[in-house]
């Protein structure tokens, strides 16, 4: 008999109900003290300078980006192989899209096209920490640093980092570490995304943290606070104070704010975080002991000081090609296993094809994505269910395989 296993269901917990059940009650809904209390303990939790929580990962990114002046005249590079956040926010700024191919062998960018496509107008690098697996930060940060001596910007921020920046879309490493120091302390900025599907959900929503080498801490959250609430000099809690109305209006700003209804589901699903990470690590090492290695390479979670967030379980069949991968997918559907691929390269879409993106110019991308399957993978699942994953997914690439073969 087909089991139904859903792709990435959202891990809602009672105490998570009933926090939220409780902010509702409490008379304050929108951006208020339990932001502010989430803000704190995501900046205890990784150990960076401070965090703004924001309504998602791209806003972060974008914020990032605005903070640091970035705009008009200037280039940003990012992965070719990421999700369209990572380098749609770069044209929201006004800045040029510059993709880079990943290496033969990871998902990270090639360090040696990444240098290739520096030019005096390049103001930040993008680095995606793929399925919870933490870059190689120290190469981009000595291709920063040999190249300052030509970099220049007039943003104050900046212009005392004194080099290009490096903006890390985490979207998927919360929680994850290498050498005891936790993804955000990594790059200059960081983004995480808390959308329902991701490790630490607060339906939706987001973060950006930051560790700079510049004084200053608090000046960079109240712009960046400021920047994401219209460009108010006020929040709407000091507002709310007594003969407190009135305000100004700096700059023409966004609405990203998050709101405490989100923020309670994130403070509860802070305090179970440890044991989500540890079951994911649990499922991770069932997959890796069981699979097929003769015909499936997978993504590896756990290296000597590195330990992944676990978010996705990725996967290669091996000597296949775009049509027998979406075969196999459609096969485990019909056995009630939801699976997704991760990640389609963006110069396969439209919107970047226009921008003149072409995918034969990134060969390592495509090979990457053309036999790629993601498994389920999240702590609800129980052992009887990843043993069918399990079954179920070397039975199908076995089946395909062979007909690939006559």
């Amino acid at each position: 008999m087909n089991m139904n296993i859903p792709f990435s269901p959202p891990l809602i917990s009672e105490p998570s109900i009933e926090s939220v059940v409780e902010t509702l009650r409490s008379g304050w809904i929108t951006s208020g003290p339990k932001v502010a209390r989430f803000e704190e303990e995501l900046t205890t939790y990784m150990h960076t300078d401070d965090t703004i929580c924001l309504n998602s990962a791209t806003a972060a990114l974008e914020s990032a980006l605005r903070v640091l002046g970035i705009g008009p005249g200037d280039e940003v590079i990012t992965s070719a192989y990421t999700y369209t956040a990572s380098a749609s926010v770069i044209d929201h700024v006004g800045a040029k899209i510059v993709l880079v191919d990943t290496d033969s062998y990871t998902l990270e960018m090639d360090p040696e096209q990444v240098e290739a496509a520096l030019t005096e107008n390049t103001k930040a690098i993008i680095p995606v920490d793929i399925a919870g697996v933490i870059c190689n930060y120290e190469r981009l940060y000595d291709i920063a640093l040999r190249n300052r001596r030509t970099f220049k910007s007039s943003n104050p921020i900046h212009h005392l980092i004194g080099r290009i920046a490096i903006i890390s879309d985490g979207a998927h490493s919360f929680g994850a570490s290498r050498k005891g120091e936790m993804s955000g302390t990594f790059a200059d900025f960081t983004a995480f995304s808390f959308h329902a599907v991701k490790n630490l959900t607060t339906a939706e929503g987001g973060a950006l943290t930051w560790r700079l080498p510049i004084g200053d801490s608090q000046l960079i959250k109240e712009r960046l606070r400021t920047l994401n609430l219209h460009g108010q000099t006020k929040d709407a809690r000091a507002k709310m104070e007594l003969g407190n109305w009135e305000y100004d209006i700096e700059v023409l700003g966004y609405k990203n704010n998050l709101t405490d209804i989100a923020a309670a589901i994130g403070l509860e699903q802070l305090k179970e975080y440890s044991d989500n990470l540890k079951r994911r690590h649990e499922i991770i090492q069932k997959y890796d002991e069981n699979l097929d290695t003769k015909y499936i390479k997978t993504l590896n979670h756990k290296k000597d000081n590195e330990f992944s967030s676990g978010h996705l379980y990725l996967t290669w069949v091996k000597n296949i090609g775009e049509s027998e991968r979406n075969e196999i997918i459609k096969r485990m559907a019909e056995h009630g296993i939801a699976t997704n691929v991760h990640f389609k390269p963006l110069p396969l879409f439209t919107a970047y094809k226009n921008y003149g993106f072409d995918i034969k110019d990134y060969p390592n991308a495509f090979n990457h994505y053309k036999n790629e399957i993601t498994l389920p993978l999240y702590p609800q699942l129980t052992n009887k269910q990843v043993d069918y994953i399990i079954d179920t997914f070397n039975k199908v690439v076995r089946e395909v395989k062979e007909v690939s073969r006559v």
